[in-house]
């Protein structure tokens, strides 16, 4: 499962995705409002933790977009703000649930699997590129029909180009999209995890579906695109 935390305290945003990460998590961390709504249009994740008061564009904005935009994803609000007025402004803004600060962080995971539960009867998105299946809830891949085994990171990548399916994608954009950890990582070992990937997707099939592109990057690329 996949979540995205949007706080612009960035030792709080720090914690939160430790935790979350320990918990078997993938995190994608944003730190002000902008900046979230971008990864919550363009990265859809499974749930969304949406701090309020933030910087450039606070998160009841964000939420009231994503809402217009008919962007469905669970979303806990977290605020320092305890007033019922507040809450209830939240709640009716689309939110699904509310957490005061401070908060300790066993009550945030306990709400935030409360979140993927109610989502739970939603038909699991799986992407299609060709006759390669990924399952982005289950991680499963598949290519004709055979299942193929990915490390954590090769998975990672993979994800990311298929959610950016024809769309040209630089080193830099992959180590700072789905590497936040290695943000230092040397962009020539994204082109040992591209080959990683090609090795195992591409190698006995008759139609490549990972391209390089001279000069800019690699792309994720069906007959359709």
């Amino acid at each position: 499962m996949r979540i995205l935390v949007v706080e612009d305290e960035k030792d709080l945003a720090a914690i939160v995705k430790q935790g979350l990460e320990e918990e078997g998590y993938v995190v994608d961390v944003a730190h002000d409002g902008e900046e979230g709504l971008y990864m919550a249009e363009n990265f859809p994740a499974d749930a969304i933790i949406l701090d309020v008061m933030m910087p450039v564009m606070d998160g009841l904005t964000v939420l009231t977009k994503l809402r217009k935009k008919g962007n469905t994803t669970p979303v806990l609000l977290l605020t320092a703000r305890d007033a019922l007025v507040d809450k209830i402004k939240g709640l009716d803004t689309g939110a699904d649930d509310y957490l005061t600060k401070p908060f300790v962080f066993q009550e945030l995971l306990a709400r935030v699997r409360s979140l993927l539960r109610r989502k739970g009867d939603v038909k699991q998105a799986v992407i299609k590129i060709d006759d390669l299946e990924i399952n982005t809830a289950s991680h499963e891949v598949s290519r004709a029909g055979k299942v193929i085994t990915l490390s954590a990171r090769e998975y990672a990548l993979l994800e990311y180009m298929a959610y950016n399916k024809g769309a040209v994608l630089s080193r830099t954009d992959i180590v700072e999209h789905i590497y936040h950890e290695d943000k230092d990582m040397d962009s020539n070992v994204i082109d040992v995890y591209v080959n990683y990937l090609r090795n195992k997707i591409d190698k006995n099939a008759k139609k490549k579906l990972i391209h390089t592109v001279r000069g800019a990057g690699y792309m994720l690329k069906g007959e359709e695109e």
